[in-house]
């Protein structure tokens, strides 16, 4: 059983940064995609940031220069920095896995925006 879990969210201001951490309970070492994403509110889950094994990242436009994605796999973790936070990034952030045709999700942590 893979289990992902996130950490790291909470309350901001407008212009405040965040760290999100996802630890995963197996090797990340390969054949893997590791991948935030968000659900807002009355919205659909959407994609923020994506990284391969050979670090090779995807970002919604939406982030784009203001998130970044990295891996650590020695820890079998991804973070996501989040800089320059507007409201409208307010959403549950869900770590996401995807290996040999299988994807898991963690159970989420909340960043709450406020302007």
């Amino acid at each position: 059983q893979v289990q992902l879990v996130e950490s790291g969210g909470g309350l901001v201001q407008a212009g405040e940064s965040l760290r999100l951490s996802c630890v995963a309970s197996i090797s990340i070492n390969n054949g893997n995609v590791m991948g935030w994403y968000r659900q807002a509110p009355g919205k659909q889950r959407e994609l923020a940031a994506t990284i391969t094994v050979g670090l090779r990242t995807n970002y919604a436009d939406s982030v784009k220069g203001r998130f970044t994605i990295s891996r650590d796999n020695a820890k079998n973790t991804v973070y996501l920095q989040m800089n320059s936070l507007k409201p409208e990034d307010t959403a549950v952030y869900y770590c996401n896995l995807i290996r040999g045709g299988a994807q898991y999700w963690g159970k989420g942590t909340l960043v709450t925006v406020s302007s």
